[in-house]
């Protein structure tokens, strides 16, 4: 089969709540258990909900966020993902028109869908509705004519009187219902401040909630029906996304080589992972790889150690708030960390990462590299931004603009350094994070497939260190 035409689906929703991902991680692990291969998706910045596609599929959950990555690679980077699957499956986002605020329908799951020209299938919450059901999706369905609206599974259907009711009014509407799934609590997904708990924090319950997904799914969805629609799909034009085939970065004004160094070695860069850290695009580790590292997963709350030969260090997102005693117990792996901090090999770290590198947070200590301290807020600080570099660091060239995604409910006082990571153009404008030495930490996510020469210019660094070394 040609990779552009690969069966796709995109199960979305009017809103928020209605169980996109219910619906979608038992559909990936229905059609996983009939022993296909499935590529998982997921629109927008999300890293908790990719979790559970992976336990799902045992594929790697991949986003299509078309704000942080533009819109022309959202079909090349879905081909990377999706190389080699039988199906791909893409839970959408809050409603299925919703996008950036502000600017139309960008990074929507509509847009994604237009983009990847897939059909919809609609999640509905049919709680407290009957016939009304019908008149909902009649919107939906017409709102934008370039979206494929080609399905609906009913949600949260409370008897078999109610599916009736839902079923004969759906009946006029000219849009088919392919499943329905009823009330059941059992297969609960256990939230938190951030959404719900990561996978990787509930391991074996978590085996157990996408199993019981899987169930109810294959009890109320017609399989048959949506691998058929998923079929129907034209084929996409676009290559795939190569991360081999990236440009490698400028050399810019990164200091020369050491005068008569030998080739620079492969260097090993260290990658946080583990329950504490579990915000990561698998894109990220591939360019690593591609611009010529060894790439080491390393658990900050077990390791005592960074892995053998570390010469550079990447610390992504999660929930060290949640895991503050812990971290902070591991004295000999904080000692390490603030040694390759100062040693000056490059270290870049995304919000938890960020809060790592921290004195404290909430009064226990972390590594102490960075000259400030974290606590937990009832304030939740959401959203896109748009940022550039302020200076040369180990990660970006001076005025390199990236576009990212911030998402915490701590803050860190003071909240930049001295050498600001970034300076944030839109939708506000203040400097934030810090850059010293080969450091470069911020609550800004940032999805490295939209600026492959974030990773190339690590590793570089990495390398130059090594042949010092």
């Amino acid at each position: 089969m040609n990779g552009g035409s690969i069966p796709r689906l995109v199960i979305a929703a009017p809103s928020s709540g209605a169980g996109k991902t219910t619906v979608a991680t038992g559909l990936m692990a229905a059609f996983a258990d009939a022993g296909l291969t499935v590529s998982p998706h997921k629109v927008g910045p999300d890293y908790i909900d990719p979790g559970y596609h992976s336990l799902a599929t045992g594929r790697p959950g991949r986003n299509l966020d078309a704000y942080l990555c533009g819109p022309d690679r959202i079909a090349p980077l879905f081909l990377h993902g999706a190389a080699g699957a039988d199906l791909a499956l893409v839970e959408g986002v809050m409603g299925l028109f919703d996008g950036a605020s502000g600017m139309g329908e960008l990074s929507s799951t509509a847009h994604v869908a237009k983009l990847l020209r897939a059909p919809v299938v609609l999640v509905v919450d049919a709680s407290s509705q009957s016939r009304s059901v019908a008149a909902l999706v009649h919107g939906f369905a017409s709102w934008d004519p370039e979206v494929r609206l080609a399905g609906v599974i009913l949600n949260k259907v409370g008897s078999d009187r109610h599916e009736e009711l839902l079923r004969e009014a759906m009946d006029s509407s000219g849009v088919p219902v392919l499943g329905a799934l009823r009330r059941d609590g059992r297969a609960g997904t256990p939230s938190r401040h951030l959404g719900l708990v990561p996978v990787a924090e509930r391991r074996a319950e978590a085996v157990e909630s996408v199993a019981e997904l899987a169930a109810r799914v294959r009890a109320g969805c017609d399989l048959e029906a949506l691998l058929a629609l998923a079929r129907t799909v034209p084929e996409l034009p676009d290559a795939p996304w190569d991360p081999a085939a990236e440009p490698a970065p400028a050399a810019g004004a990164e200091p020369a080589p050491v005068a008569g160094a030998a080739a620079p070695e492969k260097p090993l860069i260290a990658v946080a992972g583990g329950p504490a850290f579990t915000f990561s695009y698998a894109e990220h580790a591939e360019l690593l790889a591609a611009a010529g590292a060894e790439v080491a997963p390393f658990d900050p709350l077990r390791d005592e150690q960074l892995p053998p030969g570390t010469r550079g260090l990447v610390i992504g997102g999660g929930f060290p708030e949640m895991y503050a005693p812990d971290l902070s117990a591991n004295a000999p792996l904080r000692a390490a960390v603030a040694e390759l901090a100062a040693s000056g090999a490059p270290v870049s770290a995304e919000c938890a990462g960020l809060l790592y590198l921290s004195r404290s947070i909430d009064g226990k200590p972390m590594c102490g590299v960075l000259p400030a301290d974290a606590r937990m807020t009832d304030r939740l600080t959401l959203g896109y931004r748009e940022a550039v570099a302020l200076r040369d660091n180990a990660l970006a060239a001076a005025g390199t603009r990236v576009r990212g995604h911030e998402f915490h409910r701590t803050a860190l006082e003071p909240g930049a350094g001295a050498d600001p990571a970034w300076g944030l153009t839109h939708p506000e404008r203040r400097v934030e994070g810090f850059v010293t030495g080969g450091v470069h930490a911020s609550y800004l996510h940032v999805h490295w497939a939209a600026e492959p020469s974030l990773a190339g210019r690590l590793v570089r660094s990495a390398a130059r260190g090594a042949a010092r070394a």
